[in-house]
């Protein structure tokens, strides 16, 4: 078998899971909506997924350290495709109440939580075996992962449109059981190199219970990841910026479509465009990435992709004008999650790789829920145009912030092979 054909092999799985959980996101709400008519159920829904979520996927980090992340994403994969797939067998058997949805909703998220952390702390396992240099596979599951969001989305409309939202839910089951199949499949020759770096770190054992002993394991990667001030940097960084991302798409953008008189035709050509770029961006960044200095590839990335989009808004700015800011940002955008994935791998021991990946990537999505609210309560106080340089400030804000703290410098050390530290110019 080809050294690289586990990371494409795992890119394919990854790409057929965002495709289906696209196809979950719309059917699920369309679901509730149609047959509830309340938009209130229909939030209740969509918290009733992330909560678990997110918070299983920062407290069985340990887990996956202990088992090995393979193990737990298969495991996680198979056992969605019982819980999702019993959405549309129950709504079919006419049993299928909303406190039942409400509780396989939560399951499902509960799953999808540790199996996104595994799957997550797999990418540097098949890195090593790949060798290939980091950015080259991050800028890859960047560019997978924005093209799944994309055409995902397209398809998961048409498909619930054309049979359903329930009956498109099981297309959403057979997505897990194809990633669980692609995965165990391209990794059969792997489970040792999967499994090596997957041993519980050492740890100060406390008397008592296994749960004592899974809490210490819990605390010692939190206790490391506060301890790194790049990682606490770009944690805290991305999570304000993942606010008010969701504050711009969910809410501002919608609401510049309506008062600017260019209608939601305009929103979803703005997004695609966005999407399009972004996924260019991302390919550019997989070949060329790896010879880029990643402190100023961040800030320069961040200053194209960040402020112009809301300036762009906020002004009279004619169609036209607003569609070159996508494009350029959206370029821009490619290239951040390949850098600020490939530095946060690196920086974290490869025993402790689940916990604290899990903790980090939960921390990054906490604020995303509160998006929303940030954005209607500045549109409702002040007004499109102002809401929109306050959020585009706060982003400029976060985002160059780290250019005047010379720790976010250390991005640019790269460790080679035989465990030396490059230093890039």
């Amino acid at each position: 078998m080809n050294r690289r054909t586990p990371l494409r092999g795992f890119l394919a799985a990854d790409g057929i899971s965002l495709v289906g959980t696209r196809v979950s996101m719309i059917a699920i709400p369309w679901l509730v909506l149609t047959t509830t008519g309340s938009a209130t159920q229909t939030g209740l829904v969509t918290l009733a997924e992330m909560l678990p979520l997110v918070t299983l996927k920062a407290l069985t980090g340990p887990l996956v350290d202990r088992l090995g992340p393979r193990r737990v994403a298969v495991t996680a994969d198979l056992v969605s495709v019982l819980v999702v797939g019993a959405v549309p067998l129950l709504h079919v058997l006419g049993m299928l109440h909303f406190a039942t949805l409400l509780v396989l909703v939560a399951l499902a998220g509960a799953m999808r939580g540790p199996g996104d952390g595994a799957k997550h702390a797999m990418v540097p396992l098949l890195v090593e075996h790949a060798e290939v240099p980091m950015e080259r596979a991050t800028g890859l599951a960047a560019a997978v992962e924005r093209t799944a969001t994309t055409l995902g989305a397209a398809f998961a409309g048409g498909l619930v449109a054309l049979v359903g939202p329930a009956n498109a839910l099981a297309l959403d089951a057979v997505s897990f059981a194809a990633s669980a199949g692609v995965l165990l499949t391209v990794t059969r020759g792997l489970p040792r190199h999967l499994e090596a770096h997957a041993p519980a770190a050492p740890v100060a054992v406390r008397r008592g219970s296994r749960a004592g002993a899974y809490l210490a394991e819990l605390r010692e990667g939190w206790d490391f990841l506060r301890r790194d001030p790049v990682l606490v940097g770009i944690c805290a960084m991305v999570a304000v910026t993942n606010l008010l991302d969701q504050a711009y798409s969910g809410l501002l953008v919608p609401v510049w479509g309506k008062q600017s008189g260019y209608g939601v035709g305009a929103v979803g050509l703005l997004f695609a465009v966005f999407s399009a770029a972004s996924i260019a961006g991302a390919v550019t960044a997989s070949a060329w990435g790896a010879r880029l200095p990643r402190f100023r590839t961040y800030l320069l990335a961040f200053l194209v992709a960040g402020a112009p989009r809301f300036v762009a808004l906020a002004l009279p700015t004619p169609l036209w004008g607003v569609l070159v800011v996508a494009v350029l940002g959206g370029f821009a955008s490619g290239f951040i999650n390949p850098v600020l994935g490939a530095v946060t791998f690196e920086r974290i021991p490869a025993p402790m790789m689940g916990r604290v990946s899990s903790l980090n990537s939960a921390l990054c999505w906490s604020l995303i829920p509160f998006g929303g609210v940030l954005g209607g309560a500045l549109v409702s106080s002040y007004g499109l145009s102002p809401a929109l340089i306050v959020v585009g400030a706060g982003y400029f804000a976060a985002t160059m912030l780290p250019a005047l703290q010379p720790r976010w410098r250390e991005m640019d050390r790269r460790p080679t092979r035989d465990g030396r530290v490059l230093q890039q110019s």
